[in-house]
């Protein structure tokens, strides 16, 4: 395993253990993280990482297809919230040995729940 797919396999791996801090050294400074389903936009490592750990549920994700390149890569992978068990997939660009943006697709299309207006942008 080396490069780009390493990161990204890092990337869940760190984000399942909550290791936050090996999670956010992963992520360019100026990172922009998108979920289309929900039209949010979160710009910047610190606010995606203030989204994920105040994040509620007990959530967990556990990669099944993880592909990338020089530029891009993808994931799909499996996440459970409390009793729901679900695929998602994340796609990633990537530069200078950074991940630059992350762009989620969940199974359907949702309002987001109240409590993280102070981290995004609606579109």
């Amino acid at each position: 395993m080396s490069g780009n797919r390493e990161l990204v396999e890092r990337f869940i791996a760190s984000l399942e253990a909550r290791d936050w801090d090996n999670w956010a050294a992963l992520l360019h400074p100026a990172v922009v993280y998108e979920i289309p389903q929900s039209r949010e936009r979160i710009r910047g490592r610190d606010r995606y990482l203030r989204f994920n750990q105040e994040y509620p549920g007990d959530w967990h994700l556990r990669p099944k297809v993880v592909i990338a390149d020089e530029q891009h890569g993808v994931a799909w992978f499996e996440w459970h919230l409390d009793d729901r068990i679900d695929d998602g997939m994340a796609f990633f660009t990537f530069a200078d040995g950074l991940i630059t943006q992350v762009t989620d697709f969940w199974p359907e299309p949702y309002e987001p729940p109240p409590g993280r207006e102070h981290l995004v942008e609606r579109w």
